[in-house]
């Protein structure tokens, strides 16, 4: 077992990088959160396995300490004491920890091969086990650049390397702080220092670069209206009357909204709307309620609006649905349907083989997967539709920008999670896919944060939540152009894991010519 000592180093570096993310939001933390972190992993190099547990330990705090409110729907809507529900988180963040021991693991092996010099591997190893952790798992939750999110200076490196290369910066700081105190009375901590300055330098070069040529380009044909409905609906209780009356709650809403925007318009002032209602527990199923399909023509007529919304819709066997979004326009005409790709693990389908799947219970339900990247139009504007927890997938908005989306629209429902930070933990998910792409993206919640996100990522016109509130938004053809990142995706992401493999791979080269030197 690592000392007592290392451990405690390990658990405090954990804590202050929890205490960087929302609801805390010290993001000024993980600029420097990390090296007792490495510190602890130091003093146990010699050790592969001790490491290992320093990371594990590192881990599970860090992970239950920014993901505890997980526990909130199991104990609130399944029934589960409190007790077993935050045991049961324990156990996943626990599992997630093992990561972070791959990474103390083999950061102890460059360390024992290289020496302190070592230390500069950190920002690249860092960066490619956060890589692995997204490509195994399908999550990378609370990667270290989120903490960043609401910085809007500090993630616009983003558009060029996505949050991998914004992650690199942050561990970047952190080796560069501890290989300071491990050589400040040394000569030799000269060139670290200008080595880091070189690499920064580099990347804010190249950024500038790309974003002059960027800013070339001119936009803005034509736009939409866009009305985002916020209708805070409970997450239980949902008996038909109470149905109706929240379904009408809707219809109220928006037409509250398009009086003050009537209002606002002026004689010939056409352009088109689109309502967009969000994911919420209202179970809309368009395909198979003829009552619903006649509510939404005598809607979409009456206000010459279209209506983009959540619904499930039968599967192609007819037998599952899909997680989907509709669009209906002024006509009452249903138009496009994207069905949701990435679904939610243990929400919304079971990750385990299809003969155990009616075994292992779901929060929602067990949806069929989408295949297409289906875009709505919005105006001239053409709309790529995230549906919850599919903002965490660069890959999904980045796809519907080399289709040519000039627009991103979030529908979500975070309310069976409670009031707690993974609202704006969600919502910093949202930001950075703004970034990366270089489009707005539009976020319609049930319970919030509903906001307009622009493309540089900050978050503007955000309702409070847990009320009642709508927004009215105007959206407009990009001029098409593509940021280095939606161009080559994860590019520094293989970059660091190439480098990552690399240098271990020279580290067992070492030893093993050292080996056969003393034989």
């Amino acid at each position: 077992m690592p000392s007592w000592s290392s451990s405690l180093l390990a658990v405090l570096s954990a804590v202050l990088l929890a205490l960087a993310f929302p609801n805390f939001e010290f993001w000024f933390l993980a600029w420097f959160a990390l090296v007792p972190f490495f510190w602890a992993i130091e003093r146990e190099k010699e050790s592969t396995a001790k490491s290992f547990l320093l990371g594990w330990l590192w881990g599970a705090v860090f992970f239950f300490g920014t993901c505890w409110w997980l526990a909130y729907a199991p104990t609130h809507y399944g029934g589960i004491p409190a007790p077993i529900s935050y045991f049961l988180v324990f156990c996943a963040t626990a599992t997630v920890g093992i990561f972070p021991g791959i990474f103390a693991a083999l950061f102890s092996v460059l360390l024992k091969r290289f020496g302190a010099w070592a230390i500069l591997s950190a920002p690249f190893l860092w960066t490619a086990i956060e890589f692995l952790r997204f490509w195994v798992t399908g999550n990378n939750w609370n990667a270290i650049a989120y903490s960043q999110a609401f910085q809007v200076n500090q993630i616009q490196l983003a558009e060029i390397g996505g949050i991998y290369l914004v992650s690199f910066l942050l561990v970047s700081s952190n080796a560069v702080l501890i290989y300071w105190l491990f050589k400040r009375n040394s000569i030799s901590s000269i060139p670290v220092f200008i080595v880091f300055i070189c690499i920064l330098g580099t990347i804010l070069w190249f950024h500038d670069a790309i974003l002059w040529e960027r800013n070339r380009f001119i936009g803005g044909e034509g736009f939409a209206y866009v009305v985002g409905v916020q209708p805070n609906v409970p997450m239980s209780g949902l008996r038909y009357e109470e149905w109706q009356r929240l379904r009408q709650k809707h219809v109220e809403l928006t037409e509250a909204a398009l009086k003050k925007l009537n209002e606002r318009r002026t004689n010939g002032n056409e352009q088109p709307t689109i309502v967009v209602f969000p994911e919420s527990p209202m179970n809309f199923r368009y395909e198979r309620d003829r009552e619903f399909q006649q509510f939404l023509r005598e809607f979409t007529a009456r206000n010459n609006v279209s209506v983009l919304f959540n619904s499930a819709e039968p599967d192609r066997s007819g037998e599952r649905y899909f997680n989907s979004a509709v669009m209906v326009n002024e006509r009452g005409e249903k138009t496009t349907q994207y069905d949701k790709i990435f679904l939610l693990p243990f929400g919304e389908y079971a990750p385990v083989p299809a003969p155990l799947q009616s075994l292992v219970p779901t929060m929602v339900g067990n949806f069929s997967f989408g295949t297409e990247y289906d875009l709505f139009d919005f105006g001239q504007a053409k709309a790529g539709v995230m549906i919850c927890f599919e903002s965490h997938f660069p890959n999904l908005s980045r796809e519907y920008v080399l289709q040519g989306a000039d627009v991103i629209v979030e529908m979500t429902n975070d309310g069976y999670l409670g009031n707690t930070p993974v609202l704006r933990q969600h919502l910093a998910n949202a930001v950075f896919r703004a970034v990366e792409t270089n489009r707005p993206v539009l976020r319609v919640t049930n319970v919030g944060v509903t906001a307009y996100i622009n493309r540089r990522g900050e978050v503007l016109d955000a309702a409070e939540p847990y009320t009642e509130a709508t927004r009215v938004w105007t959206v407009s053809k990009s001029d098409g152009a593509q940021t280095f990142y939606v161009r080559y995706g994860d590019w520094f992401a293989w970059l660091c894991s190439i480098i990552s493999l690399a240098l271990l791979a020279l580290s067992f080269w070492r030893r093993s010519a050292k080996d056969e030197i003393k034989a």
